[in-house]
């Protein structure tokens, strides 16, 4: 299967990409090239083959949620440039009426 110039205008256009008639030629050799890949993935045998989502096994690597303590009030403030005692205090940011 060739690509045409205007088969490539209307695959950018169902991409919503803007392509110029300098970048046709090109794109359509690429477009050949890609579908040319396929085909040849379309000769591998897979009847034996399970579908799979990823092609490697994932794990989860999230830690498990375990409660812990918390830091203490005061030294999460220890350092802080402005607080009340009980908050950080910060520059307002937006303005109210």
């Amino acid at each position: 299967m060739d690509f045409s110039r205007d088969d490539v205008r209307k695959v950018a256009g169902l991409a919503r990409l803007k392509v110029g008639d300098n970048e046709l030629d090109r794109l359509a050799a690429e477009l050949q090239a890609m579908i040319g890949y396929v085909q040849i993935l379309n000769e591998i045998n897979t009847t034996d083959v399970l579908p799979m989502v990823h092609a490697v096994e994932l794990q989860n690597v999230l830690r498990p949620d375990v409660l812990v303590s918390s830091l203490e009030r005061t030294s999460a403030l220890m350092n802080a440039p402005r607080t009340d005692g009980v908050f950080f205090l910060v520059p307002a940011i937006i303005e109210s009426d």
